[in-house]
C-alpha cells in the first residue's frame, strides 16, 4: 500500500455548481465538494489532463456568460488515509419535503420516501437548490398514474421521486453515462420506469401530464417547442436550473406558456408553467 496519495483542490472563481457534472465525468473516483471547491484524490500524481479540461471548460463557460471565469488549482501530497471513508463521512443525507435522499452508507429514515443516490455518479444528489426545489414541486403536481417525462435526467432522482408518487415515468438524457446511472438508481430504489432513452424530449413516444426539465437555460430555450408539442393541453411543465440572470431569456422562449409558480432559491429560479389558452395566444 502506498504511504501517500495526491490531492487536487479545484476552485472556480464563479458558478462552481456548473462544474459539478464535468468533473464527475472526467474523474472516475469520488469527488468531494467543500466550500465551492472540488477535492480530487488519486494514488498517482497525474492531473494534467484533468486540469486542462477544467480550464478549457472555464474559458468556454466564461465566453458563454460574457464574464471572466478562472480556476485555482492546489495540489498536495498527503499521508495515506482511508480517504474513501473520509469522503463518505462528508456526504450527508438531506430531507426535502416528503423525500429523504441518502447515500448507500447511510440508513433510510422512517416515515419518509427514501431515495438512495450515491453522489459523484451523475448530477443530482438532492443538495443542489434546483434539485431540492423540483422535489418539492413534484410532491404538488405528480401523483398516482400521472404521466411524466424527466428531460436531462442525470442521476434519475426526479423521475425516481415521481415514480414513488405513483407516476408512469419516462426519462431521457443526451449523456450515455447518465442514462446508465439512472437505470441503476431505479433498480436500487425498487421502482420502475416505462421508457428511457439517450436523447431529448423530441424523441418522446407520447404526450405527458407533467414534463420536468432541470437543465441549463440555453438548453431550455432550445427545446421549448418540443416541450410544447409533448405537453398535454392541461399539463404542467417544471423548468429549473435557471440562473436568475437568464430567467427573462427562458420566459421569452416559453411565450406559449403561463407561469403558475415562480420559486427562487439564491441565484436559481424554478418555473412551473401551463399552456396558455388558445384565445390568449
Amino acid at each position: 500500500m502506498n504511504t501517500s496519495y495526491f490531492e487536487l483542490t479545484v476552485t472556480p472563481s464563479a458558478h462552481p455548481e456548473l462544474f459539478t457534472e464535468l468533473i464527475n465525468e472526467i474523474f472516475l473516483d469520488p469527488v468531494e465538494e467543500l466550500n465551492n471547491s472540488f477535492i480530487l484524490r488519486a494514488a498517482e500524481d497525474d492531473f494534467e489532463d484533468i486540469t486542462w479540461a477544467i480550464n478549457a471548460y472555464a474559458q468556454a463557460l466564461g465566453e458563454q456568460m460574457n464574464e471572466e471565469i478562472t480556476v485555482e488549482f492546489r495540489q498536495e501530497e498527503k499521508e495515506n488515509v482511508d480517504w474513501i471513508k473520509k469522503y463518505q463521512d462528508a456526504v450527508t443525507p438531506i430531507a426535502v419535503g416528503n423525500f429523504y435522499i441518502h447515500p448507500s452508507w447511510h440508513e433510510p429514515q422512517a416515515g419518509k420516501k427514501n431515495i438512495l443516490i450515491d453522489p459523484a455518479l451523475a448530477f443530482g444528489s438532492g443538495h443542489h437548490p434546483t434539485t431540492a426545489t423540483c422535489l418539492k414541486v413534484i410532491d404538488t403536481y405528480v401523483g398516482k398514474d400521472t404521466t411524466v417525462v424527466d428531460v436531462g435526467c442525470g442521476s434519475g432522482i426526479l423521475s425516481i421521486a415521481s415514480a414513488m408518487n405513483g407516476a408512469k415515468v419516462d426519462l431521457c438524457d443526451t449523456d450515455e453515462d447518465s442514462v446508465s446511472s439512472s437505470k441503476s438508481n431505479f433498480e436500487k430504489n425498487g421502482v420502475s420506469f416505462v421508457n428511457i432513452w439517450q436523447g431529448s424530449i423530441g424523441d418522446a413516444p407520447q404526450m405527458y401530464d407533467v414534463i420536468i426539465a432541470n437543465i441549463v437555460a440555453d438548453v431550455l430555450t432550445f427545446i421549448a417547442n418540443d416541450i410544447f408539442s409533448k405537453l398535454r393541453d392541461d399539463g404542467t411543465v417544471i423548468l429549473s436550473g435557471i440562473l436568475n440572470k437568464y430567467e427573462e431569456k427562458v420566459i421569452q422562449s416559453y411565450r406559449k406558456f403561463t407561469i403558475k409558480e415562480r420559486i427562487c432559491e439564491g441565484d436559481w429560479i424554478t418555473l412551473v408553467m401551463t399552456k396558455k389558452e388558445i384565445n390568449e395566444q
